[in-house]
C-alpha cells in the first residue's frame, strides 16, 4: 500500500468512525435524558443501559476474529449499519417504547459500537505498518481523539435536539446520516486482506503484558462511568436542575475538550518505547486521584458547584491522557498482522470497565439517595478503581 493511499485510507476511516461517534454520544443523552423525564430511576436506568455494555464485551471478541477472519471493511460497515437500524427502531416507536424494546436497541447499539471500535483501530496499524512508535503514536491519538471530540458534539446534538425536535425525529436524522455514511465507506474504504484459517481462540493468545494492560483498562473505564455515566447527569438535573440542553451542553464540553487533549497527548507524554509507555501510564493514572478527591471534598460543602466542575475538568485532562497512552501501548505491540485479535481482545476488557462502571453509577448514586451524597458514592468508587488500575500497570512496565 502506497503512502498516498495509506493517508486516504486514514482519513475515510476516521471520518467512518467520527460519523458514528457522533450518532453514538446523541443516542446516549437521548435515552438518558428522554427516560428520566419519562419518570425512570437512576438503576432503573443503568439497567436499560446494560445490555449494550454487555454486547461490547462480547462484540469487541466476535471482532477482532471477523476482522482477522474476513477484513476490516465488513466489519466496519456491519457496525453502521446496525446502528442504522437502532435509530431507526427508536424513532418509528417512540411513542410506545417499553422497557424490553429499548434495551433490544441498546444490544444493537452496542455490538454496533464495538464493531466499529475495534475495526477503525486496527485499520490505523493496517494502513501504516512501519511507522515508527512516535508517529503510530501520533495517527492513534489523533483518531481517538477526534472520535472523542465528534462524541462531545454528540453529547450537545442530542440533549439540544430532544429538547427542539423532539425524540423520534432526532433518531430517524441520525439513522439517515448513519446511511449516507455507511454508502460513502462501502464506495471508498480500503480493503485489507483477511486470514481464512484464523481461530477465535486466537484472540485470547495474548501475551502477559496485554493481558494486564487489559486489567488495567477495564478499572480505568469502570472508574470514568461509576460517577460519569448515569450519576452525573442525574445529579446535574435533579440537584441543580438543569435542563436536557444544558446537561448535554456541559458533557459535550467535557468530552470535546477530553478529546483535544487526548490527541494532543504525543506533544505532553514523551513514550521512547513500550516500557516507558507504560510507565507513564501508571503515573497518569495515579493523578487521578487528585481530581477525585477535590470532587469528593467539593461535594461535602454547601456550594459544590466549582469543586464538582473543577474536579470533572481535570479528571478528563488526565484521564484523556492516560486513555491515550493505552490505546497506542495495545496498537504498537500488535503486529500488522494480528492488530484485529489484540484489540478485539483489548476492548472486551474496556467494555466490561464501562459495564462494571455504569451499573455502578445508577445503583450506588440510588443507594445513597441521590443529590450529592449520592454522586459522592460514585466518586468513591470510581477512587477505588483508579488505585486497581494503577496496580495493574505494574507488571507491564518490563513485559513487552
Amino acid at each position: 500500500m502506497t503512502t498516498t493511499d495509506g493517508r486516504r485510507g486514514f482519513v475515510v476511516v476516521s471520518l467512518s468512525y467520527q460519523a458514528f461517534t457522533l450518532s453514538d454520544g446523541a443516542l446516549r443523552m437521548l435515552v438518558l435524558l428522554h427516560l428520566h423525564e419519562a419518570g425512570q430511576t437512576a438503576l432503573a436506568l443503568a439497567l436499560l443501559l446494560l445490555p449494550y455494555e454487555i454486547a461490547g464485551v462480547f462484540t469487541n471478541l466476535l471482532g477482532g476474529w471477523l476482522g482477522a477472519r474476513f477484513g476490516l471493511k465488513p466489519v466496519l460497515l456491519a457496525g453502521l449499519l446496525l446502528q442504522v437500524a437502532a435509530c431507526l427502531m427508536l424513532g418509528l416507536r417512540a411513542s410506545t417504547l417499553t422497557v424490553a424494546y429499548v434495551m433490544t436497541t441498546q444490544v444493537l447499539s452496542g455490538v454496533a459500537k464495538d464493531l466499529a471500535k475495534t475495526a477503525a483501530k486496527s485499520y490505523v496499524r493496517r494502513l501504516a505498518p512501519e511507522a515508527g512508535h512516535g508517529p503510530l503514536f501520533r495517527l492513534v491519538a489523533v483518531l481517538t481523539g477526534s472520535k472523542n471530540v465528534t462524541k462531545g458534539l454528540g453529547f450537545f446534538v442530542g440533549g439540544l435536539l430532544l429538547a427542539g425536535v423532539g425524540f423520534a425525529a432526532t433518531n430517524l436524522a441520525l439513522a439517515g446520516l448513519l446511511a449516507l455514511i455507511a454508502l460513502a465507506a462501502a464506495l471508498w474504504l480500503p480493503a485489507t486482506p483477511g486470514k481464512p484459517r484464523a481461530r477465535l481462540s486466537a484472540v485470547f493468545s495474548q501475551q502477559p503484558a496485554i493481558n494486564w494492560l487489559a486489567v488495567a483498562r477495564l478499572f480505568l473505564f469502570g472508574s470514568r462511568d461509576a460517577w460519569f455515566a448515569v450519576a452525573l447527569p442525574l445529579f446535574l438535573v435533579a440537584s441543580w436542575g438543569w435542563g436536557s440542553t444544558a446537561v448535554g451542553a456541559l458533557l459535550s464540553a467535557w468530552v470535546i475538550g477530553y478529546g483535544v487533549v487526548q490527541a494532543a497527548a504525543p506533544g505532553l507524554v514523551r513514550a521512547p518505547d513500550l516500557g516507558a509507555g507504560a510507565a507513564r501510564a501508571a503515573l497518569t493514572t495515579c493523578l487521578l486521584l487528585l481530581p477525585l478527591g477535590l470532587t469528593w471534598y467539593g461535594l461535602q460543602q454547601p456550594q459544590p458547584g466549582s469543586w464538582v466542575l473543577a474536579g470533572l475538568f481535570v479528571y478528563g485532562a488526565l484521564f484523556a491522557v492516560t486513555s491515550s497512552l493505552h490505546s497506542w501501548l495495545v496498537v504498537a505491540a500488535a503486529g500488522a498482522e494480528d492488530v484485529a485479535e489484540r484489540v478485539g481482545f483489548y476492548y472486551a476488557a474496556n467494555a466490561g470497565g464501562r459495564l462494571l462502571g455504569t451499573l455502578a453509577s445508577g445503583y450506588l448514586f440510588d443507594r445513597c439517595a441521590g443529590g450529592a451524597a449520592g454522586l459522592s458514592c460514585t466518586v468513591l468508587a470510581a477512587a477505588a478503581a483508579v488505585a486497581l488500575a494503577a496496580i495493574s500497570l505494574l507488571p507491564t512496565r518490563r513485559g513487552w
